[in-house]
């Protein structure tokens, strides 16, 4: 039986509150060709199975990132997530059913939201993580406004290799409430060209490494310029696994860290949920976003957990909040964190080096391809390749031949000029097979 509990009547008497006649009236902003002129053309009617059926058609239509040859990455992953992790998630030990809020009945949650930060802040090299935020991107939004909180400053530097979409995602936030950002250009190796715009309005500057190119680069002399101009570092990492190699963004200087966690624990899944990081120096504490959980002791004695500061708008009022975020990402902090649990330390170096290895192998056999140009100098497991001709056209007659061969740079930033430029990335999951399928593929459709 359908609900539908408001009467016509009702309907009126809301209009007219409104201050229109018609619900029509309500999309005049709506542009004319944007709008339907009648109901979706789907059947009707339509059992269960049939359903199912349909749905299995339309389904079997896509090429899963585990099927194929796969090298796509700039800013989501395809890693191995052991059969353990999603036991785990499951168990009413963890996944209990209600919000932090009454640490009573929510123990299960807090212990893993607890552990999950002192793991990101081991991994990231800071003082102290929150609980986690949507994803990495609007991590470093969340990072930018933070920054002009400590500051009371008004402008973000944003390198020229921070990914587009991270870089869109914070335009778009920050601009509300008045926030400058300067972009730089888009380049594969100039994380240090931030240190030239740095002046006595900056917030912050903004980097990532590796960066959307898939360039390292120690960061340890950008957090010094921005420091001594009274700026703060954010360093942005879309990798996760890489911080199991690379030095850690806290070890380079950075006061705030905005990650992306989907590498760990959580599968590709067509684009969402992801989970961000975020970290920060415990002098900024009190300007974090999100929330923070503690351990604390109760009054029988025994150890338990509390939220210990969530400064977020359901808490307090919202003008006053240091952030609008609704939650955090339960489950998928909880998968992270089960699944770095089961690595460690030495496991999580063991998966890094593995992953870079692949990347190696990948990139000298792509390098040996006459008109194939490998740009990035130095990283972790992702690369960039300038094509003889559009990288786009190249990536589209390839998975024709059931090879997902990378990004076209121009999917992320078609205004950038850089139509020839491929991203390539290998992990833990590409074989050797995966890698002659794509040089076999790539050298048939290349002049």
């Amino acid at each position: 039986m359908r609900y539908l509990p408001l009467t016509p009547d009702d309907r009126d008497a809301m209009l007219a509150a409104i201050g229109v006649e018609t619900i029509d009236d309500l999309f005049v902003d709506v542009p004319v060709a944007a709008r339907l002129d009648g109901p979706v053309d789907l059947p009707r009617v339509a059992g269960e199975v049939e359903v199912e059926r349909q749905l299995q058609r339309l389904a079997a239509k896509n090429v899963t990132a585990g099927s194929v040859p796969f090298f796509c990455g700039a800013g989501a992953y395809r890693h191995h997530v052991p059969a353990t992790v999603d036991h785990i998630i499951q168990r009413s030990e963890f996944l209990t059913s209600y919000t932090p809020y009454q640490p009573e009945i929510a123990q299960g949650t807090l212990q893993y939201l607890y552990e999950f930060q002192t793991q990101v802040a081991n991994l990231t090299g800071m003082e102290v993580a929150n609980a986690s935020l949507y994803d990495g991107s609007t991590a470093m939004a969340e990072g930018v406004l933070m920054a002009t909180r400590v500051t009371r400053r008004n402008k973000a530097v944003i390198s020229g290799g921070v990914h587009p979409h991270y870089v869109a995602a914070t335009e778009t936030v920050v601009h509300a409430v008045g926030v400058e950002t300067e972009v730089l250009p888009a380049a594969i190796d100039a994380e240090a060209d931030v240190i030239a715009r740095i002046g006595p309005d900056t917030a912050c500057v903004v980097v990532q490494t590796p960066n959307v190119f898939g360039t390292a680069t120690d960061v340890t002399k950008i957090a010094e310029a921005a420091h001594a101009a009274g700026a703060l570092l954010i360093v942005v990492v879309t990798e996760a696994v890489s911080m199991g190699l690379l030095k850690s963004p806290g070890e380079m200087g950075a006061d705030i860290v905005a990650a992306e966690g989907q590498s760990i624990g959580n599968a590709l899944n067509y684009g969402g949920p992801y989970v961000g990081l975020f970290a920060c120096r415990q002098s900024l504490i009190r300007q974090m976003p999100g929330r923070l959980c503690g351990e604390t002791v109760d009054a029988d004695g025994e150890r338990g957990f509390v939220l210990t500061l969530s400064t977020r708008e359901q808490h307090i009022r919202r003008d006053k909040a240091t952030s609008n975020i609704c939650t955090n990402s339960g489950l998928c902090c909880l998968a992270f964190s089960v699944h770095m649990s089961l690595l460690g330390e030495t496991g999580l170096r063991k998966l890094a080096l593995l992953n870079h290895e692949k990347a190696l192998a990948t990139r000298d056999a792509l390098a040996a391809i006459p008109g194939v140009e490998v740009l990035t100098p130095r990283f972790f497991n992702e690369f960039a390749v300038r094509l003889p001709g559009s990288a786009a056209g190249v990536v589209e007659q390839l998975a024709q031949s059931q090879v997902l061969a990378g990004v076209p740079y121009s999917r992320l930033a078609p205004e950038a000029g850089m139509d020839d430029v491929m991203l390539v990335a290998a992990t833990e999951t590409t074989t050797d097979d995966d890698i002659k399928a794509l040089v076999g593929a790539l050298t048939a459709v290349l002049p």
